[in-house]
């Protein structure tokens, strides 16, 4: 079983999503807080940002607030905040110390920062690892994860490297949600990928559909009010998880109905809240539809939150305490056994491994030391096997134990546990509820699991891990856990360190409950239960006494050896056959066979191994206490058992003595007379002499050999430890490399954004100054063109090949005006702004005005010279010229006490000043609808027109009598003059008038003129 850290989803109501608070309430319960989301990226990110903000509703509070942490260049200032405030509403900071977070805001690392979250709280830290292994992603999701529990979410954009996969795990842990952005969309996906094969991720999305899926996820996890922890779940809801555990153990086969339920509920809850299920019947039927939802869920049970040397303190009093105990008093090559119960990635375990090995290595001895690590997770355990981590556990492990204990990829994103370390543990799938533990432990670690399982399962552990345990072994729990009620099982080593040591127990009859199986070794060591008729054991017992009365008198010389011909185990009497050799102590058969056996037994030896069946030599002739004997040797190879590896590795040796049968016939075969046999035995003597003479040389020829090679092999062991170091200086230096890469790519992306952007702003610009038609010249500081715009080229005579050439080279268009130079001049020396109106050779007037050229640091660099287009100005103000002397006549005509009217050739009334109101009596408006002859005595009409065309065509404008009819029908005589009105043409359209009054007749009009008079 995996090391399981579930936490709860909070009991009370949480916040419906339309009614999320925009500021934090500190007094607010813990179920109030709204969820956070960190958002880490790394190369490639910046896109992967846009993408997100700007799928982000703009209209909608989410009641979120975002993190957003980014590999960035420790000596380069940022322009993240400034990028994202495009595609955002909402606030966007770049963080400072001890700056609270708020919902519908984002907060953006500053540059050479780490950053946690403590209580809703960002602080900032000074990066404590080198440039190369800075993983600010991992360092902030796992105080996300442990201050925001099951409201932390993390997503992982675009980036290289493993940055954040811990991380995950973290959030994960603590019941929150993961999201991870799609490989294919990405710019880099190293780091999205690794987040993925961890199989933790709930959704892998682009960027763009992040933010929808979000907020559906959030408004259902935290928008609905659920069940208080601690009320009873209604009846239809525990059938429903009792599917649920049925769904689970036949797709998995193991059992979950001993843990808490509240636990495995919160789980659920969480399932429910990502694929948006209201029901768990519904659920129910979804798992049955959906196996890859029953995986995901079994996953899901078993997040493990570990880590190398997890609880620092725990660990140190583990090492200071217990170790040195386990291997004290042991002989070199004893064996140490130790079990890590839910070894989940394997983390711990090899903690465990690595704190045994230093004490070994202090004590210059070696030990064969076994570390059982197990888990229910198959995914977890294929992990923990490659020993394969990501290079954030710099945070967990020492350097020096990081330098001795791990290789760093060639990659630099992750480290591999050595070889040493790996040898020494034995990972396996088991369930301890359902398989049989290990036995004769001397240490058990069994972490952070009792907590999720209820108080009988629990039971069942504590005898179980008795059991296992030899006498004085350790058990080695978590910080919250502890043996409870079995302080007769266990006497406390540290109390805080949660280390138990095993006590005997006296009446040895408490035995593991049912359903904890035991392995058989364990079985035996329980006394049976006492019956009414103890059993009868001499029948077995006469059984063994013959089987070993046979081995005793009967069975020959006997060893079992290995391929290396190590001796394994011994029977009869084999000391007439073998002896200790000189010098290192050693059983190996090879060098411990007499003269006539060792050389005959090498080859037996290889032949079975090759033929892989018995062989037998007959009648050797072998020197025992200074005498010789016959011995028949038979070897063949010896299977334990049917899983025996099809090439032999262990072998029976067997010494038979030769009967004496054979002995007899070998005597008297050597009692025959034969001339020749003397002579025959001295030349067989002497060759076999000059053999083992050659042999004896060439044995020593190899030696010396093997000395030579013995000394090359440790030279070569040097230059490795040489090169191994260069190489892990390189790797340093690659990680640097790569961390600086991914910084300047940061920094490439930021600046190629302000690149986009300066050449909008140009273009913006260049468009501005062409919509607005001014013609602009840029001059330096000594009058040199450096930029000019098309519309200058009217006024000024200016080509493209112009730039750099001095202003006074160039020929302009305008006429009457040649001090354009002396003029910029004299801006540039005064600092002053100058302005001219000047006019073209084609009559165009233009507004010249001089102004001194800027810079953003306040540096005079130039001048800027413009020309604005006034002629329309310039006509208006000739027509305003026009206007005001016509105004100062109209005041004239106004102010005047005569009556002055104008009327056209029909003598209809086009004009009628106030002088005219005031002696006839007429207003203005009833005036210009009438005829001057309505204001004629009838008899005259005909003269008065005739007379006053006449008289004003005259050159000089002569005065005449006359009579006019007033309002009130009155005749009143006046004085007239009438000029005539000539339009350009010279045609006379209209006849002005003025009239005084010279006296009135009181309504009689006079009697009419006879002809001829004037």
């Amino acid at each position: 079983m995996n090391k399981r850290k579930i936490p709860s989803i909070p009991s009370a109501t949480p916040v419906a999503p339309a009614e999320f608070p925009s500021e934090p309430n500190p007094a607010a319960s813990p179920d109030d807080r709204f969820p956070i989301v960190g958002i880490g990226a790394s190369a490639g990110g910046l896109g992967a940002f846009e993408a997100f903000f700007s799928a982000m509703p703009a209209d909608t509070k989410s009641g979120m607030a975002f993190v957003l942490v980014q590999h960035l260049a420790p000596d380069h200032k940022s322009i993240l905040c400034e990028l994202v405030r495009r595609f955002t509403r909402m606030q966007v900071f770049e963080v400072e110390e001890g700056m609270t977070v708020r919902p519908h805001c984002t907060y953006i690392i500053p540059p050479n920062r780490d950053m946690a979250l403590l209580n809703g709280t960002l602080h900032l830290l000074e990066p404590s690892a080198p440039r190369g292994l800075r993983l600010p992603i991992d360092f902030f999701f796992r105080s996300l994860a442990e201050d925001q529990h099951e409201r932390a979410i993390g997503i992982l954009l675009s980036g290289t490297g493993r940055d954040g996969t811990l991380g995950i795990r973290a959030i994960k842990g603590e019941g929150g949600m993961v999201m991870a952005q799609n490989p294919e969309s990405t710019e880099h996906d190293g780091m999205p990928s690794s987040a993925i094969a961890t199989g933790l991720v709930d959704f892998v999305l682009p960027p763009a559909e992040m933010p929808a899926r979000l907020i559906s996820f959030v408004i259902h996890a935290f928008g609905k009010i659920l069940r208080p922890i601690s009320s009873p779940a209604p009846p239809q809801a525990d059938d429903s998880m009792q599917k649920i555990f049925i769904l689970l153990r036949s797709l998995t086969g193991h059992d979950f109905s001993g843990y808490k339920q509240n636990t495995i509920s919160r789980r659920i809850d969480r399932r429910l809240a990502v694929h948006q299920i209201e029901r768990r019947d519904e659920y129910v039927r979804y798992l049955q539809q959906n196996p890859a939802e029953t995986e995901a869920l079994f996953r899901d049970f078993l997040i493990g939150v570990t880590s190398f040397f997890r609880d620092p303190e725990a660990f140190a009093v583990l090492e200071a305490q217990v170790i040195p105990r386990l291997l004290a008093g042991k002989s070199p090559g004893a064996g140490i056994r130790v079990w890590t119960a839910g070894c989940s990635t394997g983390e711990e375990a090899y903690s465990i491994a690595i704190l045994l090995r230093e004490r070994m290595e202090a004590l210059k001895r070696s030990f064969r030391i076994q570390v059982f690590a197990t888990d229910i997770d198959r995914r977890a355990i294929k992990l923990a096997r490659v020993g394969d981590y990501p290079a954030s556990i710099t945070a967990d492990v020492p350097p020096e134990r990081l330098a001795r204990f791990f290789t760093l990829d060639p990659d630099g994103g992750a480290y591999r546990i050595n070889k040493v370390i790996r040898d020494m543990l034995i990972f396996s799938e088991q369930d301890f509820i359902r398989d049989p533990p290990f036995s004769n432990l001397d240490l058990i670690v069994c972490r952070n699991l009792l907590i999720y399982l209820n108080a009988e399962l629990q039971k069942k552990l504590i005898s179980l891990f008795h059991y296992a345990l030899n006498p004085d072994g350790v058990l080695f729990l978590g910080t919250s856990e502890t043996v409870g009620e079995f302080v007769n099982l266990f006497a406390a080593i540290d109390h805080k360190a949660k280390l138990y040591r095993r006590k005997e127990d006296g009446s040895r009859a408490l035995r593991p409950a049912k359903g904890i199986k035991l392995p058989p070794d364990t079985e035996e060591c329980i006394p049976p239960k006492p019956s009414g008729n103890p059993p009868d054991d001499s029948k077995i017992q006469l059984r063994e006494l013959t089987e070993r009365a046979l081995l005793e008198h009967y069975a020959p010389a006997s060893a079992l050896v290995d391929k290396h011909g190590q001796i394994l185990f011994l029977q009869g009497r084999t000391g007439l056959y073998l002896e200790p050799a000189p010098g290192e102590a050693g059983m190996n058969i090879l060098k411990m066979a007499r003269e006539g056996l060792r050389q005959e037994l090498t080859n037996v030896l290889r032949k079975a191994s090759v033929q892989k069946g018995p062989i037998r030599r007959p009648r050797l002739r072998i020197k025992t206490n200074g005498e010789f004997s016959h011995v028949d040797l038979t070897v063949w190879p010896v299977a334990a058992n049917s899983g025996e590896p099809a090439e032999p590795t262990r072998f029976l040796v067997v010494l038979e003595e030769t009967p004496a049968s054979d002995k007899v016939k070998a005597a008297v075969l050597d009692s025959v007379e034969d001339p020749d046999v003397d002579e025959r035995v001295a030349a067989l003597k002497q060759e076999l002499q000059d053999k083992e003479e050659s042999l004896q040389a060439m044995n020593e020829v190899l030696e010396s050999a093997n000395e030579e090679l013995s000394t090359s092999n440790e030279e070569m062991q040097s230059i490795n430890e040489e090169l191994q170091s260069t190489n892990e200086e390189l790797e340093t230096s690659k990680e640097e490399l790569q961390s600086i890469n991914e910084e300047l790519s940061t920094v490439n992306a930021e600046l190629q954004q302000r690149v986009t952007d300066l050449s909008q702003v140009n273009n913006d610009v260049s468009n501005l100054i062409a919509s607005t038609g001014m013609g602009i010249i840029f001059v330096d500081i000594q009058q040199n063109i450096r930029r000019f715009t098309p519309s200058v080229i009217q006024v000024i005579n200016l080509i493209p090949t112009d730039l750099g050439r001095p202003l006074g080279h160039i020929v302009s268009n305008l006429k009457g005006y040649d001090q354009l130079v002396a003029d910029v001049q004299a801006v540039l020396d005064s600092l002053t702004t100058r302005e001219v109106e000047v006019q073209t050779v084609k009559g165009v007037w233009y507004l010249l005005r001089i102004r001194p050229y800027r810079s953003l640091e306040n540096v005079i660099d130039g001048a800027v010279i413009t020309f604005t287009e006034i002629t329309e100005t310039k006509k208006a103000q000739a027509v305003l010229q026009e206007y005001e002397v016509h105004r100062r006549l109209a005041v004239v005509i106004r102010d005047a006490h005569a009556a002055i009217t104008v009327q056209d050739l029909a003598g209809r009334i086009l004009a009628w000043n106030p002088g005219a109101v005031r002696i006839y009596g007429w207003s203005e408006a009833e005036a210009l609808t009438m005829n001057i002859r309505d204001m004629q005595p009838e008899y005259r009409r005909e003269e008065e027109r005739s007379k006053a065309r006449r008289l004003s065509q005259a050159k000089i404008p002569e005065t005449y009598r006359s009579l006019r009819i007033t309002k009130d029908s009155g005749i009143l005589e006046v004085l007239l003059i009438s000029t005539a009105l000539v339009d350009q043409a010279g045609e006379v359209y209209a006849i002005a008038t003025t009239a005084w009054e010279i006296g009135s007749r009181n309504g009689q009009l006079p009697e009419p003129e006879q002809k001829g008079e004037p």
